[in-house]
């Protein structure tokens, strides 16, 4: 429970002041995508799928682990930033603005690649939605908590690396 506190959840979490629905969607769009169905629609050679999955694969745990240890004490699953945080541009950070979002994506787009899953390339891409629209919200408050948000988020990428 402190750790719940310590990242910002409180007894009044129902009344989603700092982004817990968004915890709790995130939660239940995961466990679907583990649970999904797979429907395979294309065949690739062995050694392609493999190289796709472990590159993809590979890029999700680099920006995943990096972005969890870029943050140090910052890291919260709210989108609301934790009333001491402060504002991290450097690292991971300096290549996509929510690398922990981009993580998940890159770690679902893998498993889709590795099991040619038509239902796992659309959960990827919903996770894909589901992340954007968490992101925005998330800047919201880091915009109005952060006078340099601005600049950051016009230098630097939201998801993707260099792309978007």
């Amino acid at each position: 429970m402190n750790k719940l506190q310590q990242w910002g959840f409180d007894k009044d979490w129902w009344r989603n002041q700092r982004g817990e629905f968004w915890v709790i969607g995130q939660t239940v769009l995961s466990i679907g995508f583990v649970l999904l169905p797979v429907v395979r629609v294309a065949t690739l050679p062995f050694a392609v799928r493999l190289g796709l999955t472990l590159g993809l694969g590979f890029i999700g745990l680099s920006l995943g682990i990096a972005g969890l240890f870029s943050l140090g004490n910052n890291l919260t699953p709210l989108p609301h930033p934790k009333e001491d945080s402060q504002l991290v541009t450097t690292g991971v950070y300096g290549w996509v603005r929510h690398p922990i979002y981009s993580s998940v994506i890159f770690f679902a787009l893998a498993y889709g690649v590795w099991q040619m899953s038509l239902s796992h390339g659309l959960g990827a891409i919903a996770l894909f939605i589901f992340f954007d629209r968490k992101a925005a919200q998330e800047e919201q408050w880091l915009s109005a908590k952060f006078e340099d948000y601005a600049n950051y988020r016009q230098a630097v990428k939201k998801l993707i690396p260099f792309l978007y």
